[in-house]
């Protein structure tokens, strides 16, 4: 039987030269199947280490399908998965889930994003991670002026993506729905 770590070890180059990173993999029963479950994003690996405030181009249910497509190749051309049946998904982390890592957070500059520290908490759009903070601009309410917030990087500090349906640009133009919000699967079936 299969770990993860083996077939991760199978997907990894794979991805890689689709632009992407497994994010999370795991192979667990599921009756007389396995499932595998494959969270995928945006390989930042090429971005300078100075470059604290790029916006990283969220994944779009295009870049889902296409890791499917690798995925599924791999693991039906290679023996890592042995003989015995299998479920597989491959979907993005979505909106909702706490990013915990600094590359996590840096693939999030540009969206809005709860933050939740030993001071209270602040909702606002992330415009800066730095190796050791992350900078937010809150916006103004009934209550407060719009304001500029630096946060230190810690265990303590929790940051959750918003979910946000419109955005008006610079320009005054409303982009499409961010298509990577979901946390259903782009594709499931038995393999």
């Amino acid at each position: 039987m299969s770990t993860a770590q083996d077939v991760r070890a199978k997907l990894e180059p794979v991805l890689v030269e689709l632009g992407l990173v497994v994010e999370d993999l795991s192979v667990t029963p599921a009756g007389k199947r396995r499932l595998v479950r494959v969270l995928v994003d945006t390989d930042i690996s090429g971005l300078d280490d100075a470059d604290t405030t790029t916006t990283v181009t969220p994944l779009s249910l295009d870049d889902v399908a296409e890791a499917t497509r690798a995925v599924s190749d791999v693991l039906d051309t290679t023996d890592v998965m042995g003989a015995a049946p299998y479920v597989l998904e491959v979907s993005s982390p979505g909106v909702g889930r706490r990013l915990s890592s600094h590359e996590q957070l840096r693939r999030q500059v540009g969206r809005l994003v709860e933050v939740t520290h030993p001071g209270g908490s602040d909702t606002g759009r992330l415009v800066e991670v730095r190796a050791d903070a992350l900078v937010l601009d809150v916006p103004a309410t009934k209550r407060e002026p719009a304001r500029t917030v630096t946060l230190v990087l810690g265990p303590e500090l929790h940051a959750v993506v918003q979910v946000e349906f419109r955005r008006t640009g610079a320009d005054g133009a409303t982009p499409d729905v961010d298509e990577a919000g979901s946390d259903e699967p782009a594709t499931e079936g038995d393999i």
